[in-house]
């Protein structure tokens, strides 16, 4: 069966019923928003599943990006009707050759142009059937809002690591601009939503003008395949934490099953992000680097993307490439060329490039006449004061190089600001002995890899310059160490462009390494990029994606959360939340009850400022102890003494402290031990390397125990605490390696322990002790909150089946919080498990009110007779 949006698309193709051919007729218009949505816009529907399975099984892929790859202009004929061909320099269509051609591509984007609508309905039908490009139409006054305000503002600046310190400097936050973006994120889900299979198709969401796009694409389709793929840079904590909608952009973009970034740096300042203000952690295994958000794993990608070898080959073989390069070849004649290809914006560092030339040549008079910089200045893509103010120190700054170190038939600078054919940037290519990239900021830019292309040439373009085609090719690179392609680039000349003199020094060593130098470095760098090249990205995300998606089937999926704040919970399908109806049922029906509950975030909120359980919680236990089909024990990490302390009012309550190691079976007997562990000489080795650590790092501590050592580094700085965590955990081992003890990592502590102690121990002991008395257990409820809790819950699902259960013993094991688990059952919080303990209480009074009330009767027959 095809999904609804699927279907109703093709409705509107035909005009008549669902059908599942593609070809149609028409589509309707593209519905537009005249006015702005609340971000907490929810919709009428807070999905819990996708719909039925598509009857269509091949691979489709819907690419989704600000701009759809085409170009569009009127017809010369006279008839003024709009024409389309496809953008042959668009990333989102070059990235198809690497999707197989057995993957159907369709894409979903704005057009350059506005298109009156009138004409939209006619538009959107053409690209649909001739290009399977569906149109998104954002009103004019909307889009401004969307793309001049919050996308060039806002984030593009503080993703290049500018705060908005005055209006001048990116501009305040604006919360309508705000609202435009979630506005058009949204009328491009409607678009998506129209034509997606939900359970076939694969999403790719490209770039920072679509980052919530993928919670309204989750919250419509729980198990939709999606993946994000980020261009710009993605700025440290410290920056992007300043963003006032900082979380809702985490959470929209942690609904997607992939995140990709050009760098390990960018995704490391994403995780760290997360981390710092969402509480989350990742792990990598196997190579894969996963964040765990409510049992769901997204993944996170880090790979360059790469150039469209074919296309600057096509074009290296065109007849005026040749003839350009000619051109250049002689007018350039007995000079060496430095090249700069940039937009004229304020991060690509245009004027910093100009002040080292000028440096160079005041350093290096020698070089005058001699060496000739071309800065190719394409057109910025924003608008504003910055820009102006960018172009006019770009304007005085060549003018005065030129007027100082000029002289006839010789300009030092050649700006070039005319738009110009990619032949004739290929040919400057050709031409140029090294590229300049002197960026302070820039996601990747793909400038140096299309350079190293161009290099190699062909035997036209080698017989056009008189080289021997047999002689290896060269090049040199001077690149910021600030872009995402640096990285790849080994053989580069990195420079901090903001040191002028360093970039100068930069450029006459670029000048003066030797010809077989040149060779190694244009080898190396041209053996990366001819196989990392755009098909090689694409086919490797995709790969990816697929991997994260595999799980997607048979998971349990569902939604919680409203507006931005929705996000997917996806857990095993044996895992569902305990009902108190069921629970209390079965308690009901039995007579030898055995009840484990863990204290720390479970009886008590580890969140809350006060440290001891508070009065309901301790009444509960005791109704439930005061029932004689109960046996009920409280197990803690906690010492002894505080335990005893808290509990002190609960006198038929069992408490194990220090995860079992010690243990009382009542309020009237005496402590023991599970275990019997004499030697603690191990302390003396352990807590001096503890003390070590917790003097480097501030906010940790040490938890000194009877049974064992803790240190705590919840109130140290996220980052720095798990690294030093990483640390000690390793230090210990290696010091404690002879010693009968385990050191274990767990929520920001590091433990040292004697081996063989952990709450299992005391899940084991009451079922034993209470086979021995004769209460062969018919009821087990185990409660926990934490990694510890799993050695219980390991213990008690185990013994379903063996002589220390009943043959018909109802066993409940129950985590707190969905995630995942060996507990088969959870309860959301504490107020839910007090919740469903008073039930339990309540069934105790009620058994004891009919006893009561029996023994009464009997008693006044007796008196009677």
């Amino acid at each position: 069966m095809v999904s609804r949006s699927y279907s109703n698309l093709l409705d509107l193709m035909s005009g008549d019923s669902p059908t599942l051919g593609r070809g149609g007729k028409k589509i309707s218009r593209v519905a537009t928003v005249a006015g702005v949505l609340s971000e907490l816009d929810d919709e009428t529907s807070n999905s819990v599943t996708s719909d039925a399975p598509s009857s269509i099984a091949q691979d489709r892929m819907i690419i989704v990006g600000n701009q759809l790859p085409l170009r569009a202009h009127r017809s010369s004929d006279g008839s003024g009707e709009w024409c389309f061909s496809w953008d042959e320099d668009s990333l989102l269509l070059q990235l198809k050759d690497g999707l197989g051609e057995d993957v159907e591509v369709l894409y979903v984007g704005c057009l350059r142009e506005q298109i009156d609508p009138i004409e939209q309905d006619d538009v959107a039908q053409t690209l649909l059937e001739t290009f399977k490009c569906v149109p998104a139409f954002i009103p004019p006054e909307l889009f401004s809002k969307f793309y001049h305000g919050f996308c060039k503002q806002q984030l593009w600046p503080l993703f290049h690591y500018m705060l908005p310190l005055s209006p001048d400097l990116g501009g305040r936050f604006d919360r309508s601009l705000w609202q435009a973006y979630v506005s058009v994120n949204k009328i491009f889900a409607d678009k998506v939503m129209e034509v997606i299979n939900p359970d076939e198709d694969f999403v790719w969401v490209h770039d920072y003008h679509l980052m919530v796009l993928p919670t309204f694409l989750r919250k419509r389709f729980n198990r939709v395949k999606l993946g994000f793929f980020l261009h710009s840079p993605f700025p440290s904590s410290e920056i992007y934490r300043t963003l006032p909608v900082r979380d809702e952009l985490l959470r929209a973009l942690l609904n997607s099953d992939l995140i990709g970034f050009h760098t390990f740096d960018y995704a490391r300042h994403f995780l760290s992000c997360c981390s710092r203000m969402l509480g989350l952690s990742y792990q990598s295994k196997r190579g894969y680097i996963g964040l765990e958000y409510y049992g769901r794993t997204v993944s996170i990608k880090i790979l360059p993307v790469g150039i469209h070898i074919g296309q600057l080959g096509s074009v290296l073989n065109l007849p005026e490439t040749d003839s350009r390069v000619a051109e250049l070849r002689d007018q350039f004649r007995g000079r060496t060329v430095l090249l700069g290809v940039d937009d004229m914006d304020i991060f690509k560092g245009i004027s910093l490039k100009l002040l080292a030339m000028e440096q160079l040549l005041t350093q290096h008079p020698d070089k005058r006449g001699k060496v000739v910089l071309v800065q190719i200045a394409n057109p910025a893509r924003g608008r504003g004061k910055d820009v102006q103010e960018v172009q006019s120190e770009t304007y005085e700054t060549v003018r005065r190089i030129n007027e100082t170190f000029g002289r006839p038939g010789y300009d030092p600078v050649v700006l070039i600001e005319t738009p110009l054919q990619f032949y004739e940037r290929i040919a400057y290519y050709v031409i140029a002995e090294c590229c300049l990239v002197t960026a302070v900021r820039d996601g990747m830019n793909l400038i140096p890899y299309e350079y190293i292309i161009c290099r190699q040439g062909n035997e036209k373009l080698d017989e056009t310059l008189g080289l021997n085609p047999a002689t290896p090719k060269k090049s040199m690179l001077v690149v910021s160490e600030f872009i995402g392609c640096s990285p790849s680039l080994s053989g580069a000349i990195r420079v901090n462009p903001w040191n002028i003199d360093a970039v100068a020094e930069a450029m006459e060593s670029a000048l003066v390494v030797l010809e077989p130098e040149k060779q190694l470095r244009h080898e190396k760098h041209y053996r990366y990029v001819s196989t990392h090249d755009v098909a090689y990205w694409a086919h490797s995300f995709l790969q990816d994606l697929e991997r994260a998606c595999r799980d997607h089937v048979r998971r349990r999926c569902w939604g919680i959360g409203f507006g931005l704040g929705f996000r997917v919970i996806a857990l095993d399908p044996s895992f569902r939340k305990l009902s108190v109806e069921h629970i209390v049922s079965a308690y009901k029906r039995t007579k030898n009850r055995a009840i484990l509950l863990d204290c720390d975030g479970t009886m008590m909120l580890q969140s809350s400022i006060s440290t001891i359980p508070n009065t309901e919680a301790i009444g509960i236990l005791n109704n439930l102890c005061g029932d004689p089909k109960n046996v009920v024990f409280v197990v803690s990490g906690k010492d002894k003494n505080t335990l005893t302390e808290w509990f002190s009012s609960c006198d038929k309550l069992g408490i194990a402290a220090e995860h079992g190691y010690f243990l009382r079976l009542t309020h009237d007997t005496e402590w023991e031990t599970c275990l019997p562990v004499t030697d603690f000489d191990w302390k003396e080795i352990a807590e001096p390397v503890m003390k070590l650590y917790t003097e480097t790092t501030d906010g940790s501590a040490i938890e000194t125990k009877e049974s064992a050592l803790v240190w705590n580094y919840q109130y140290a700085d996220p980052d720095f605490g798990s690294c030093q965590a990483k640390e000690l955990l390793d230090h210990l081992e290696s010091v404690l390696a002879n010693e009968p003890v385990s050191v274990k990592s767990g929520q920001h502590i590091v433990e040292v322990k004697p081996q063989g102690v952990n709450k299992g121990l005391v899940a084991d002991r009451l079922l034993v002790t209470m086979r021995q008395k004769g209460m062969l257990p018919d009821f087990v409820l185990c409660i926990g909150d934490d990694r510890s809790d799993e050695d219980m819950f390991e213990v008690i699902m185990r013994a379903k089946g063996l002589p220390s259960l009943s043959p018909v013993a109802e066993v409940f094991a129950c985590t707190v919080g969905r995630k995942p688990s060996k507990a088969k059952y959870y309860l959301e919080d504490t107020t839910d498990i007090l919740r469903m303990l008073q039930g339990l209480v309540t069934a105790s009074e009620q058994a004891a009110a009919r006893n009561a009330s029996q023994v009464a009767s009997t008693r006044v027959i007796i008196d009677r007779e």
